[in-house]
C-alpha cells in the first residue's frame, strides 16, 4: 500500500531528477506540473483521496458540487439554454474531480443530453468518477485528450486555478523568473529566481518588490478550446479576478496556495505530491486568448450572481433547510459567492446567456 511517506519521497526524487537535468534550475511551472500531475505520484495522478466534505474524511477540499446538489440544477438550466441554443447534445467537462457535478447534470438534463465526456488526467478520480456514474451507462465516457474537433457545451469547474503558472518577482527594481533549485545540504527544494524579459501583462506601479503570476498555459489552453469547438458554448468556473484587480498594486505576494486536510498554506516546496497547489486566475488573459482565437464572450459574473440569474434561490426555496443552509454558502460574498466568478464563451456570435442577465462584469475585463 501506498504511505504519503513514500510517495512523497520517490516524487522528490523524480523532481530532483528534473532539476538536475535542466542545470540545476526549473521554473515554477514546470515544478508545479509534476508535483500535480507527474504520472503516478503527482497530486492529481496518485491514489490518494482529495475532495470531501470533512477532512476527517481523509479529504483535502470541498468543491460547489460536493458542497450541494443545488449547484449542478442551477447549472443545468444554463447549459440546457446552451444546447438549445447551439443545436448540440453533448456536454463535455473538463477535470470532473469526484464526478458530482456530471451526476447532478445529467439527473437534471436527462436524454437531453446524448453524451457526456470527461476529460481527466487523474486515474484515481477517474476510476471514482466511474463508480459514481456506473447509472448512466454509455451516456457518460472519458477522454483523455481533445478531439481535433468538438461540437457542444463545454464546461470547468475549478480546472483553471490547477494549470502550472510562471512567478516574477520585482527585487530591487528587476524582474526575475522564480523558479526552483535543491538544496542537496537541506534535503529540500529553495527557490531561485533569475532576472528575466518576462513582464506581467499590466504595468506594476511603484518600485516596491512584487511577486505574482502569469498564466501562459491557461491562456494556451483557451486558445486550444477556441480551434477546436465547431458549434458550442463553454463555461468557466474559478476563483480569481480580472487584470485590474490581480495585478493591483497592493497585491504584493501573489495567489499561489496549496491546500490539504482542508487547511490551506503558502509553500508549494513541501509535501509535494500530498497537497493541491493552485493560483487565481486573471479572467482578462482568459477572456482575452478565447477572443483573439475566435471566441465570443457572452458574460462574465460573480458565482453567486450568475446561480441566482439560473434559479438557485427557487430551487432553495423548494428544499429542506439542512440543503439550503449548504447552497448559501455557494452564494454567500464571505464565503464562495463572491471569489468565484463565472465566464461564458461561444463560437460564433454572442447570444444572451440567462447566467449573465443580471450583475455582468464583462466591463472589468
Amino acid at each position: 500500500m501506498t504511505t504519503p511517506e513514500s510517495l512523497t519521497s520517490a516524487l522528490t526524487s523524480r523532481m530532483v531528477q528534473a532539476i538536475a537535468a535542466a542545470g540545476g534550475w526549473v521554473g515554477f511551472d514546470a515544478f508545479m506540473a509534476q508535483a500535480l500531475y507527474e504520472p503516478g505520484l503527482g497530486y492529481y495522478a496518485n491514489d490518494l483521496r482529495k475532495l470531501g466534505l470533512m477532512p476527517g474524511e481523509g479529504s483535502d477540499f470541498v468543491t460547489a458540487p460536493e458542497l450541494s446538489p443545488l449547484f449542478g440544477q442551477a447549472l443545468a438550466a444554463q447549459l440546457r439554454q446552451a444546447l438549445d441554443i447551439t443545436g448540440t447534445d453533448e456536454i463535455w467537462e473538463f477535470g470532473a474531480g469526484s464526478g458530482a457535478l456530471a451526476q447532478q447534470l445529467l439527473d437534471a438534463l436527462g436524454p437531453r443530453v446524448a453524451r457526456y465526456t470527461i476529460v481527466d488526467v487523474s486515474g484515481a478520480l477517474r476510476a471514482r468518477q466511474q463508480q459514481g456514474l456506473q447509472r448512466f451507462g454509455a451516456q457518460v465516457g472519458w477522454a483523455t485528450e481533445l478531439p481535433p474537433r468538438m461540437h457542444g457545451v463545454l464546461l470547468g469547474n475549478e480546472v483553471l486555478d490547477a494549470m502550472p503558472v510562471k512567478l516574477l518577482v520585482r527585487l530591487g527594481g528587476i524582474w526575475h523568473e522564480r523558479g526552483v533549485g535543491f538544496d542537496a545540504a537541506a534535503h529540500g527544494f529553495v527557490w531561485q529566481d533569475r532576472p528575466t524579459d518576462l513582464r506581467p501583462p499590466t504595468e506594476i506601479e511603484g518600485g516596491h518588490d512584487y511577486l505574482s503570476e502569469i498564466h501562459p498555459q491557461a491562456e494556451a489552453f483557451m486558445r486550444t478550446i477556441a480551434e477546436r469547438l465547431g458549434r458550442g458554448a463553454a463555461f468557466f468556473i474559478d476563483y480569481g479576478f480580472p487584470e485590474g484587480e490581480y495585478y493591483h498594486v497592493q497585491r504584493a505576494m501573489g495567489t499561489v496556495m496549496c491546500h490539504r486536510a482542508h487547511q490551506a498554506d503558502t509553500d508549494p516546496l513541501r509535501e509535494v505530491g500530498l497537497k493541491d497547489i493552485t493560483a487565481h486566475v486573471n479572467f482578462t488573459g482568459v477572456a482575452l486568448a478565447a477572443q483573439d482565437a475566435g471566441l465570443s464572450v457572452l458574460g462574465y459574473a460573480s458565482q453567486a450572481r450568475f446561480l441566482l440569474n439560473c434559479g438557485i434561490a427557487q430551487l432553495m426555496e423548494a428544499a429542506p433547510l439542512p440543503v439550503r443552509a449548504q447552497a448559501h454558502k455557494l452564494l454567500a460574498e464571505h464565503e464562495m459567492g463572491e471569489l468565484f466568478k463565472v465566464i461564458g464563451l461561444t463560437a460564433g456570435e454572442p447570444w444572451d446567456a440567462m447566467g449573465f442577465t443580471a450583475g455582468d462584469r464583462t466591463h472589468t475585463l
